[in-house]
């Protein structure tokens, strides 16, 4: 759970803290800047189920046994 949550705040720290300053001083930013943070916090939000899944047994359990291939119950 460490390593998602220091993901997260990895991800989404950037695009606080601009939200941040832009707000307190609009014109010391540029538009442009915006734009690499949203793409971190959209990164986090796709990587993040590829996380648990190689991270958290019960998760890549059950998401192998929905292979059938891997699923020795179904050729039986």
């Amino acid at each position: 759970m460490i390593i998602v949550s220091a993901f997260y705040v990895v991800c989404w720290l950037p695009t606080s803290l601009y939200k941040v300053v832009f707000n307190v001083v609009s014109n010391a930013l540029p538009p442009t800047s915006y734009y690499p943070t949203i793409f971190l916090a959209f990164f986090y939000v796709c990587v993040n189920p590829f996380i648990y899944a190689m991270k958290f047994e019960p998760i890549k359990r059950i998401l192998l046994n929905l292979f059938p291939a891997r699923n020795p119950s179904v050729h039986s």
